[in-house]
C-alpha cells in the first residue's frame, strides 16, 4: 500500500499538459519579446519578456492564473508599444 501512496503523491505533483503548453507558449513569447526590446533598445519590451520568460515558475500549478498572468503581460506588450 506504500508503494501506491508514493506514486499517487509524485503523480499528484506533475503538472497537467495544458500547464506545460501554457509555460511553453509564453517562454518563446517571451523569448522571442526579449530579444525584439533587446536589438531595437526597447527596455519595455525587454523586460516584459523576462518576466514571460520566468513567471511561470512562480505562479505555481493553477492554470488559470499561469494563462491570466500571461495574456496580461502579452497585452503589456501590445499596448505599450512604442
Amino acid at each position: 500500500m506504500d508503494e501506491q501512496q508514493l506514486l499517487s503523491s509524485v503523480l499528484g505533483m506533475m503538472p497537467t499538459p495544458a500547464y506545460i503548453f501554457g509555460s511553453i507558449l509564453f517562454g518563446i513569447l517571451g523569448y522571442a519579446a526579449y530579444r525584439f526590446g533587446k536589438k531595437t533598445e526597447r527596455p519595455r519590451a525587454k523586460w516584459t519578456g523576462v518576466a514571460l520568460m520566468f513567471y511561470p515558475y512562480f505562479v505555481g500549478s493553477d492554470v488559470r492564473v499561469l494563462f491570466l498572468v500571461g495574456a496580461g503581460l502579452c497585452g503589456v506588450l501590445y499596448f505599450y508599444r512604442d
